[in-house]
């Protein structure tokens, strides 16, 4: 948000927001599963808030969906104490759906003026700094799918799929948006300064995907986290529901989040590719590539991080289910799009669009940087459609074994960083012992009549 002042200069800032009409900043932060947690601070306060921070229970990093506080090291058994997330005014945005309004992402804060070791955006700025160590960032485009949901009176759920028709892949308007929703979201996103590219439908009825461009990795997860609660609050102003859950429908597939990466040198220069190398990539690309096919089982824990996730996966999905790399291949895990020079880079498509962006990012940040770090060698790229379990090992098939694999995987958890490792496993078990517990509506059907 260009307002001409130093972001350093608060008084400045206020009154630059306040001649664009603006009396509100919301502020906000990723809890542990990406959602926006924050505060809305009127304009007269926000050098108050600038001060001291927002106070909130730590314990919210570890709340969940359904509102129950998780047991997690620092929160019910400390008493559960107080956070402090300060707004980063150079995360500046309109807020355009909102009118009156700005937007800002905060930082979040131990009270000793450490930063919250689970906090998500602090867990990816760690992973940028040790790339740092090795003169390289990470470069990543993020694209993510969601369904729209439409309120239907007679179904179970309470919802149905928007428009929910077969065969609209890849249409363009009406058809297969009779509102004319994405285009309003387009345009929102666009005003907020989010650096949306291109939105489409998608391939399932109901389902649309939306590109942002590419950015450093922590600017990257900032944009794609906002854009997700965008999407859930503008569907809310289209009397409409926005999910990213990885698979709402037994009979759809499910929505992925796929990230576009490059590394780049300390002068932004492409160093993925390299024309003489095999494939048109060089010893760096091949390297990064590896440490990602090498950690994936740990990757699967953060980039799919719930039950419902490894529903998602399977032979002929388009959804990875193996352990792969191949030349613009997607049935591959990670794919190399065709393009070379500066476009080099590597689509790693594990993701669903439950993933936290900044966990997402940083895991495979992380695994990257561990890949060109111990200069380790991919596997030879994937020939032909990518489904067959004899051709490479098979990516963790529930979220048990996926947590597993993040817990054994002592390397990426030094990386990511022991505290918000332990803080993330302790949570996601939670969730997997609540719901093994659960009756879901497939056991009543299944077995209550005969049985």
């Amino acid at each position: 948000m260009n307002i001409d002042v130093p972001v350093t200069d608060i008084a400045g800032v206020v009154d630059a927001l306040r001649a664009r009409n603006v009396d509100v900043v919301r502020v906000s932060y990723s809890d542990l599963i990406g959602v926006d947690r924050g505060r809305d601070v009127l304009l007269e306060e926000l050098g108050s808030a600038m001060g001291h921070g927002i106070a909130f229970c730590r314990a919210v990093f570890h709340t969940s969906p359904v509102g129950d506080v998780v047991p997690v090291s620092g929160g019910l058994e400390s008493g559960l104490p107080d956070i402090k997330a300060v707004p980063d005014l150079a995360t500046l945005s309109p807020l355009p759906w909102e009118p009156g309004a700005a937007w800002c992402v905060a930082d979040t804060h131990l009270h000793d003026g450490s930063p919250a070791p689970e906090g998500p955006r602090q867990v990816a700025r760690q992973v940028a700094a040790r790339l740092e160590t090795l003169g390289l960032r990470a470069v990543i485009g993020p694209e993510l799918e969601f369904y729209l949901l439409e309120q239907d009176e007679g179904s179970a759920a309470g919802w149905r799929r928007y428009a929910d028709e077969p065969g609209n892949v890849y249409v363009v308007g009406r058809k297969g948006d009779p509102r004319g929703t994405l285009l309003t979201m387009l345009r929102y996103l666009r005003d907020a300064e989010l650096q949306v590219t291109a939105a489409n439908h998608e391939f399932c009825p109901g389902q649309f995907e939306i590109n942002l461009n590419h950015s450093e990795m922590v600017d990257a997860a900032d944009r794609a986290f906002r854009m997700k609660s965008a999407v859930q609050e503008i569907a809310r102003h289209e009397g409409l529901q926005a999910t990213f859950m990885a698979k709402p429908f037994n009979d759809e597939g499910g929505s992925g989040f796929h990230l576009h990466v490059s590394l780049v040198d300390q002068s932004g220069a492409n160093v993925f590719g390299d024309p003489e190398g095999e494939h048109g990539l060089s010893d760096t690309g091949r390297w990064a590539i590896a440490g990602v096919l090498a950690h994936a089982p740990a990757l699967a824990a953060i980039l799919n991080p719930t039950i419902n996730s490894y529903k998602r996966f399977g032979p002929d999905t388009l959804a990875p289910w193996l352990i792969d790399w191949g030349l613009d291949n997607r049935s591959a895990m990670v794919r190399i799009p065709p393009e070379r020079g500066s476009a080099s880079r590597m689509e790693v498509r594990l993701g669903d669009a439950t993933a936290n962006p900044y966990l997402a990012m940083a895991a495979v940040g992380a695994a990257v940087y561990l890949g060109v770090r111990d200069q380790l060698e991919p596997t030879a790229p994937l020939e032909g459609y990518g489904y067959d379990p004899s051709a490479a090992p098979m990516l963790p098939q529930s979220l048990p074994e996926a947590l597993d694999a993040l817990e054994a995987d002592k390397e990426l958890g030094e990386v990511l960083g022991e505290f918000f490792v332990e803080a993330f496993l302790t949570y996601k078990r939670n969730e997997v012992e609540r719901f093994s517990r659960y009756i879901t509506d497939w056991e009543f059907r299944e077995y209550a009549y005969h049985l």
